[in-house]
């Protein structure tokens, strides 16, 4: 089994109250840490990477990093926190894959690892967790506003799947908490006449009766709209390559700046990332901030514009209250990992 491996520095085991074991794990990357506790703060030591697509079982990724630490440092951690991208069982003990075909259960992983207490969450809510932890090199001002302290924070973001989380400030526990989300399956706002037509064509396209939030903002929604769009305009050299991509979400991406059909499909990707925004943040009132992640937004900065910010902002009602959240664009692409860790130190 491939995988790349980062040592952040040698350690001395005894510098930590205990070690723990953090992933996070998506429908494309299956991240896994090995985390030093000490006074209930973590510490990101060593860090795995491995191509979820790759993988048959998930104990097998997390028995490699686990007999890593065994043989390198003598230590042997029996507890793990992971943030997975699907929907956890309300008892935390299983959860699908979405977008790779991957069941994970406790039963299993503590059956096949060495590991004796396992924490399942959903990938957003490792996220979430990550929130309490963020530094200022960790993100991008998009939108400038006065955030205020301990007010509702909403995290979303566009990858291989579509993610949200809502914070709530706990002053008990001194820190913010995620609560779980399905967004990616929530309906999709048709607005306009082009919508409309996108969205009969996706139904048609993909043989399905409703089409979500999940199937506009992803790697697929992407894919999605360029074959809607992709008559619509003139082949070119461009299209002719992305025709013919496995990965066509990167070509798409690859060719924004350059190709009419490619720079289409992101003005309506970002209009409807906008929007999606704008619903969270009224949803939650989240005047702490808005938190941008996922795969799709660190490489393609340049759609959260003046216009980005317009379309958040536009509300008959409710502008004076958008107007007052600062929206961030996370650029350090392991703050869910550095969540699950965060997460273990606390709640394990």
């Amino acid at each position: 089994m491939q995988f790349i491996k980062r040592e952040y520095k040698k350690f001395n085991k005894k510098s930590y109250d205990y070690l723990i074991l953090g992933g996070d794990i998506g429908g494309t990357n299956c991240n896994l840490g090995i985390f030093g506790i000490k006074n209930k703060s973590s510490r990101l030591l060593i860090f795995f990477h491995f191509n979820s697509k790759d993988l048959k079982n998930l104990y097998s990724p997390i028995n490699e990093a686990l007999n890593y630490i065994k043989k390198n440092y003598g230590v042997k951690i029996i507890k793990a926190c992971l943030g997975i991208a699907g929907a956890v069982s309300h008892e935390r003990d299983y959860v699908h894959l979405t977008n790779a075909k991957l069941d994970i259960s406790t039963k299993e992983l503590l059956r096949k690892t060495q590991l004796k207490k396992v924490l399942l969450m959903n990938d957003f809510e490792a996220l979430g967790y990550g929130i309490n932890i963020i530094s200022k090199n960790d993100i991008k001002t998009i939108k400038k506003a006065k955030k205020i302290p301990k007010a509702p924070v909403v995290v979303l973001g566009a990858g291989t799947g579509l993610g949200k989380t809502l914070l709530i400030y706990d002053n008990n526990k001194n820190m913010y908490v995620p609560i779980p989300s399905e967004a990616h399956h929530s309906d999709f706002p048709v607005q306009n006449k082009i919508e409309l037509e996108l969205v009969n064509f996706i139904k048609r396209y993909r043989k399905i009766k409703v089409v979500s939030n999940g199937d506009i903002l992803s790697g697929e929604g992407l894919e999605n709209i360029y074959h809607f769009l992709r008559r619509k305009f003139k082949e070119t050299k461009f299209t002719k390559e992305i025709d013919k991509a496995k990965n066509k979400p990167e070509s798409i991406s690859k060719y924004r700046k350059v190709d009419k059909t490619c720079k289409a499909v992101f003005e309506i990707f970002k209009t409807a990332y906008a929007r999606f925004a704008k619903n969270m943040a009224l949803d939650g009132l989240a005047l702490g901030g808005v938190y941008i992640a996922g795969g799709i937004a660190p490489k393609n900065k340049e759609i959260f514009d003046k216009e980005f910010i317009k379309i958040f902002e536009e509300s008959h009602k409710m502008g004076h209250i958008l107007k007052k959240i600062p929206i961030y664009l996370i650029i350090n692409y392991d703050v869910g990992l550095l969540g699950a860790g965060f997460a273990g130190s606390r709640l394990l």
